[in-house]
């Protein structure tokens, strides 16, 4: 039985790498209706707002913005998908929906996440740096989400 070289092995790989690049995300977002949005709704002071959109937007509301390597796959696949169970997971372009002890949750869930240092999650912050959070605005953020449970 006659193997595969290592060129036509690497001649298989690079086409199913082209023909994953045919099988595109969906990098449309949902219309975002600012009466229902978080920081609408709490006016956070603008340190807080900025802490918020840099580190938890992008994959916890319909105000996501996709980067560069998310137009090639299997990369976009991965982006895409912790992306939707972000939003699955807390929204906040939806958080006026929410009802007053799922919206508790939420910020505990929120808090607790953020004080363990498990969000933002560490793939993520590998490329954006501005949601890099220092420990003191990691103390603010956590206090602004215990304050906001009251």
């Amino acid at each position: 039985m006659k193997f595969l070289n290592r060129k036509t092995i690497l001649s298989i790989l690079l086409g199913i790498f082209i023909i994953m690049q045919f099988f595109r995300i969906d990098k449309t977002n949902p219309p975002v209706n600012q009466s229902l949005d978080f920081i609408e709704i709490h006016q956070p002071s603008k340190e807080i707002a900025t802490m918020l959109k840099d580190a938890c937007y992008d994959c916890h509301s319909h105000e996501v913005k996709y980067p560069w390597y998310t137009n090639i796959a299997p990369v976009s696949w991965w982006v895409k998908g912790h992306i939707d169970n972000g939003i699955a997971e807390l929204n906040f372009s939806e958080w006026g929906n929410y009802k007053e002890g799922k919206a508790h949750h939420k910020l505990e869930e929120s808090y607790e996440k953020v004080e363990k240092k498990e969000m933002p999650l560490t793939p993520y912050l590998i490329a954006h740096s501005e949601a890099r959070l220092t420990e003191e605005q990691r103390a603010e953020l956590v206090a602004y989400f215990k304050e906001k449970m009251k």
